[in-house]
């Protein structure tokens, strides 16, 4: 199919650019400060209270928030560069009909996202793993909380890209679409509860750490329901910011 093409097109643009690459080279610095925290961190009274259970060894290695984030700003970057370069004008042209290029673009970011999640976990599960050898801790989290996490991490990475890929699109300008991210995805929802009490709960962090099990929430149907409907909420507005401007 020639849509399938043009997501092929839109993931080549992400593999080889530094985009990518940059934001892994991100979250291995991440892992790397999370298994300091690990191996030097201490409570007040200087004991290591703080991964000594498997609930907070959860709260501690649950990477789905910060995956959000980061990947919120991945896919801002990577869809605004696309009208400040005006490297989307060739993408329109072979692809007229823009709803099509748009959604082809959020689906490359998307799998970009999924991605970038996904190995964010893993890596700082296997540093946080590693890490707590050279504690009094062991590594106590089962086999089945190890997928939540990592389910949850690429969920959070899939939803985060889109949004951030939706808020670039509309935005155009690259520091201008981080911006906006950055207030949608962390200033927002701690903001939003002082204006409407049962906000917080539909939040999109507080719909992930639900799903991770970190904190009570929404049912778990009921938060990935809420999760994909930001999701998909931010690409219909982009999709017809798009169909109605000008392409520069």
């Amino acid at each position: 199919m020639r849509w399938l093409r043009v997501v092929r097109a839109e993931l080549l643009k992400l593999t080889t650019t530094r985009l990518l690459w940059g934001f892994l080279a991100a979250l291995v610095a991440i892992a790397a400060i999370n298994a300091l925290a690990i191996v030097l961190g201490t409570d007040m009274d200087g004991s290591k209270t703080f991964i000594s259970t498997a609930e907070d060894q959860r709260s501690l290695l649950a990477f789905g928030v910060n995956a959000m984030l980061g990947t919120g700003l991945f896919g801002a970057i990577a869809v605004a560069r696309e009208y400040g370069h005006a490297t989307v004008v060739p993408t329109f042209l072979s692809t007229p009909r823009r709803h099509l290029a748009v959604l082809a673009q959020f689906t490359a970011v998307m799998i970009g996202g999924l991605v970038l999640g996904l190995f964010a976990e893993a890596l700082v599960l296997g540093v946080g793993a590693v890490s707590l050898q050279f504690t009094d801790h062991a590594f106590m989290l089962s086999a089945g909380t190890v997928v939540q996490l990592l389910a949850t991490s690429m969920l959070a990475g899939a939803v985060g890209s889109v949004l951030g890929g939706g808020i670039g699109a509309i935005v155009r300008n690259g520091g201008g679409a981080v911006a906006v991210t950055i207030f949608v995805l962390f200033i927002a929802p701690q903001m939003a509860p002082q204006l409407i009490a049962d906000a917080a709960q539909w939040m999109p962090a507080t719909l992930l750490t639900g799903i991770a099990g970190v904190a009570d929430g929404p049912t778990l149907a009921a938060a990935l329901a809420a999760l994909l409907a930001w999701a998909a909420l931010m690409s219909l507005l982009a999709v017809g910011t798009v169909q109605r401007r000008d392409v520069v």
